[in-house]
């Protein structure tokens, strides 16, 4: 047992010092096969530069990103090919670049590459990345992705913001995606992991990730969800967080003692390291996958500097003053877009979604998304313009440009709470999971919302402002693979005549694509 947990120690330690070497706005991310162990177990795993989670990648409000993804995957018992999508990011007139695949590009095959640029002139805050080819990102093929603000608004909040304070919280699975894909249903995650380091239920008792601060100190800590799955109620021992962004929107200062923070959301608080000298658990309960905090699951640890290095003994308090998303405002431009009244806009959409038990699939409006062979970028540019004429049938909305749009997404359907996604925008919140109450004063805007429970009606607002074919999802993964999925094509006329200019090298994606699936069939 002490030789297992040295050797983990050792590996940890590797993680961790390679895990500093962030990059950005230009770099290198190289997609390979590794052994990894987050809790010691070992499985090969898809990765990006041969960490789980991936480098951070960090740049500078106004940075020209680009972003060189190289494929040198090799094990066909999980996908081989890939395309990575930077969550959160507008893309603004370079939608081929946004990611997921078919939807805006072919799969990069191995052995190829393909460099992503793009511009952010006017966004800042805590993003991610990660694969978005059927359920890569399963497989470890996930990172955080920074963007600072020298002029932040709520920098006189805190003293410390940098690639310590960035902590991800996400699920793994003793069996790669490919394998429990093909159960029909979401697969039961085997542990937490913070930094991708936890313990799994009856598993070794390995080193746990510590969170280190300085008594007396503020910490602007981004925290960022990047499970295939679950969501997570988390909170630190002993310590409020002072909410101040919401998937990189900023908000009013929120104090609570609790978040509920589902899949691909992101959230930075301000921790104040105000009390004894000590060590603190560091908990997320899931709604998915063991739960409690026995013996360390679901745990990482907050380490004031002096303390000694062993597991924390605070006990758990119940949290009374949680997070709930309507207590949100934006910092600036509150309101939400069109009249202050439900369906006081220029396009309302009512999204159903059902499941389906004999297919096992989810439906939006009576479709099941299921990828085109040919991405939707690629068909607007090669002419198709409406609902009817892009592929898939009944998965495709096409929008007006410069309106604003509604939609409505009523909740309970099985598997729930689902966390849709909209690529491409932010939007705002007039009705939250959980309230009946409608607010266009000055509502959260963000770009992931949970759709509820039974006789929720979650509605939200946007600006149809950036042209291209923008995927609204699930981020359950498994439940995109699903189906659970609709793409808003986005004054596609637009896009056709000369909005979107791809490189070159994108149009040689799909061929390469098509022929290496030929010989690799699903890859």
């Amino acid at each position: 047992m002490i030789k297992h947990i040295l050797s983990f120690s050792i590996t940890v330690l590797s993680i961790l010092s390679s895990s500093n070497a962030a990059i950005g706005p230009v770099g290198t991310l190289d997609i390979v096969n590794r052994l990894v162990q987050p809790d010691g177990f070992r499985r090969e795993a898809v990765v990006a530069n041969g960490q789980f989670p991936g480098p951070l990648i960090r740049g500078v409000k106004g940075d020209e990103f680009s972003l060189n993804v190289v494929n040198s995957l090799k094990d066909t018992r999980m996908r081989t090919s890939t395309s990575i999508h930077w969550h959160g990011l507008f893309q603004e007139k370079s939608t081929w670049a946004d990611g997921p695949a078919f939807i805006t590009q072919c799969p990069i095959t191995p052995q190829n590459s393909f460099e992503y640029k793009f511009h952010v002139p006017d966004q800042a805050g805590t993003f991610w990345y990660h694969a978005h080819h059927s359920t890569q990102y399963c497989d470890g093929l996930r990172g955080p992705f920074v963007i600072y603000d020298p002029c932040d608004p709520h920098k006189d909040l805190y003293d410390v913001d940098d690639e310590s304070t960035v902590l991800t919280v996400g699920d793994w699975y003793h069996t790669n995606a490919e394998t429990l894909g093909h159960q029909g249903r979401a697969p039961t995650p085997d542990l937490t992991v913070f930094n991708g380091i936890g313990r799994a239920q009856n598993g070794s008792q390995v080193p746990l990730y510590v969170l280190n601060v300085e008594q007396g100190k503020r910490y602007r800590i981004r925290l960022i969800n990047i499970a295939c799955e679950p969501n997570y109620n988390f909170t630190i021992d002993g310590h409020y967080l002072n909410v101040i962004e919401a998937d990189g929107e900023n908000v009013h200062p929120l104090p609570v003692d609790s978040i509920d923070i589902f899949a691909s959301q992101r959230y930075s608080f301000v921790l104040h390291a105000n009390q004894p000298i000590g060590n603190y658990w560091i908990r997320a309960n899931p709604n998915a996958g063991p739960q409690g905090f026995e013996n360390g699951i679901n745990s990482a640890i907050l380490r004031y500097k002096g303390a000694p290095k062993v597991d924390p003994t605070t006990p758990y308090i119940p949290f009374t003053n949680p997070l709930y998303e309507w207590d949100l405002h934006p910092l600036h431009n509150p309101p939400a877009p069109g009249l202050p009244f439900p369906g006081g806009a220029d396009v309302a959409l009512n999204l159903a979604f059902s499941f389906d038990p004999m297919s096992t699939k989810f439906t939006t409006n009576g479709v099941a998304f299921e990828p085109p062979t040919v991405p939707v970028l690629l068909q607007i540019l090669s002419g198709a313009q409406s609902a009817q004429s892009l592929l898939p049938h009944g998965g495709v909305y096409t929008l007006p440009p410069n309106k604003v749009i509604e939609i409505s997404m009523p909740g309970g359907v099985v598997g729930g709470p689902h966390p849709f996604h909209l690529h491409g925008h932010t939007f705002s919140v007039v009705r939250s999971a959980g309230s009946t109450v409608y607010n266009y004063e000055n509502p959260v805007r963000r770009d992931v919302v949970s759709v509820g429970s039974a006789g929720d009606n979650v509605t939200i607002r946007f600006v149809t402002d950036n042209n291209g074919p923008w995927f609204l999802h699930c981020h359950v993964d498994w439940h995109l693979e699903l189906g659970l999925a609709v793409v808003l094509a986005e004054n596609p006329p637009d896009m056709a005549l000369s909005d979107q200019q791809p490189p070159p090298e994108w149009y040689k994606l799909c061929p390469l694509y098509e022929e290496y699936n030929k010989q690799v069939p699903n890859s």
